[in-house]
């Protein structure tokens, strides 16, 4: 069984929004399936197959992260240091060509949000950026082309 990373925040909100789903989100579907039953001839009833399916959605989404987190290896980025980057490392590099700034923190794929500046350990960026050192200058395949990327700053936050 693949292990998943995390970070330890990563996996706190996978496990709020789980206990969102079971304990808000499944209830109030129940119920709404209820309801539209009540209404009688259910072949003809968009109520009662709309719940159906947000129950089937619903249920999905438990399984799959009830999955994730039984497979979780959570990494607790506060007491990783060092110069290497690494899973959780929060990574400031510079563009070679516009000379723009960027900072991201590497994540597990489900936490990846690149607006709050947080990247997926599978991304393009991040596997070119893993094991390499302040000054090193990293070449990354986008769809623009190649993009050299020199490394600033690495911090474990």
């Amino acid at each position: 069984m693949e292990k998943v990373p995390m970070t330890a925040e990563g996996y706190r909100a996978l496990d709020d929004q789980l206990k969102q789903l079971k304990s808000v989100e499944r209830p109030s579907v129940i119920a709404a399936i209820a309801e539209a039953r009540e209404h009688g001839d259910l072949s003809e009833n968009a109520e009662y197959h709309a719940a159906k399916e947000r129950q089937g959605w619903i249920e999905g989404s438990i399984a799959e992260i009830e999955d994730k987190l039984s497979r979780a290896q959570v990494i607790d980025v506060s007491k990783l240091s060092g110069d290497q980057v690494k899973f959780g490392a929060t990574v400031t590099f510079v563009d070679e060509d516009t000379e723009e700034e960027g900072v991201y923190q590497i994540v597990g794929e489900h936490e990846a949000d690149v607006k709050l500046g947080k990247i997926s350990i599978a991304s393009p960026i991040a596997r070119a950026l893993i094991s390499k050192e302040v000054g090193d200058v990293v070449e990354v395949n986008t769809p623009g082309g190649v993009k050299a990327y020199e490394i600033l700053k690495v911090e474990w936050k």
